[in-house]
């Protein structure tokens, strides 16, 4: 157990949860928003936005005082614990390592030979974002912001407690 940082590596696990989905649902909201712009500053239309994340992890823990390296635990029953090895020890400190990307496939070309973007031969081409796709991606970035929440509050309510006892 350790005083400090990893006794609360729940809420730095659930506080990058909510930061990531933030971040998706602000590329998603602008890809919304850009969803008819056919020229943007290098005169090509808009690309979609997505967020790449990844996990990095951070060894040196420098928050905190270490106390002992682990809690023993009593089993009933081998199989209900396998050993330490599967176990977050809170030795890490847990960061998303996130990436905004453009998707750089080409948009669906639309015959509109009066509109100012329009080639030769009439036709426009549109960014390729596509509206429907974007608000499923909204919502599934809703429920898992509502998730990390949860599991802060969850998380906050647990240390409550245990300070209590």
């Amino acid at each position: 157990m350790k005083i400090g940082g990893s006794n609360f590596a729940a809420f730095n696990i659930s506080a990058q949860g909510l930061n990531v989905q933030r971040i998706k649902i602000k590329l998603i909201s602008e890809n919304i928003a850009n969803s008819e712009t056919t020229n943007t500053k290098n005169g090509e239309p808009y690309h979609r936005k997505f967020l790449r994340v990844g996990e990095i992890t951070d060894k040196d823990f420098s928050g905190g005082v270490e106390i002992s390296n682990s809690l023993p635990l009593e089993t009933t029953e081998p199989e209900h614990f396998r050993g330490s090895d599967e176990m977050i020890t809170g030795d890490e400190k847990v960061k998303a390592d996130y990436q905004v990307l453009e998707d750089k496939s080409p948009g669906e070309y639309v015959y509109m030979p009066n509109h100012p973007d329009a080639d030769k031969n009439g036709y426009v081409q549109l960014p390729n974002v596509n509206i429907i796709n974007e608000m499923v991606e909204m919502i599934n970035a809703t429920r898992s912001y509502e998730a990390n929440l949860t599991a802060l509050k969850s998380s906050k309510t647990i240390i409550k407690n245990s300070m209590e006892i």
